[in-house]
């Protein structure tokens, strides 16, 4: 996984970079397939927002969050990307192992 870090009229600071590595670690854990991953964090008088693109293998996800705190914002956007992600997990994936309907004689499905 490929993990760009970039900051608009702000510093990215090592402590910004591993507190957002950290935080985005969680999404690699629940799935394996992320081929890239671009952080754009920003400043806008006192608002500061985060904008995460996540590409994965089919989709794209785009995932934003504003916070008067960096820090806040960073945990606000990792909490919307597992969900997300999770969500496209599911889709994907499914249950793919759940057994197939078994009907008995006389709840046959019309046809």
């Amino acid at each position: 996984m490929n993990l760009t870090i970039s900051g608009h009229h702000l510093d990215v600071t090592p402590a910004i970079r591993d507190y957002v590595e950290t935080k985005l670690e969680r999404v690699t854990r629940h799935f394996d397939h992320v081929i890239d991953m671009n952080v754009t964090l920003s400043v806008d008088k006192l608002q500061q927002k985060v904008e995460v693109n996540v590409h994965l293998r089919g989709k794209d996800i785009h995932v934003e969050a504003c916070e008067p705190d960096m820090y806040a914002a960073i945990d606000l956007v990792a909490d919307k990307l597992d969900r997300q992600v999770l969500k496209h997990k599911e889709k994907r994936y499914g249950d793919r192992h759940a057994e197939p309907l078994k009907y008995q004689e006389s709840e046959q499905p019309a046809a």
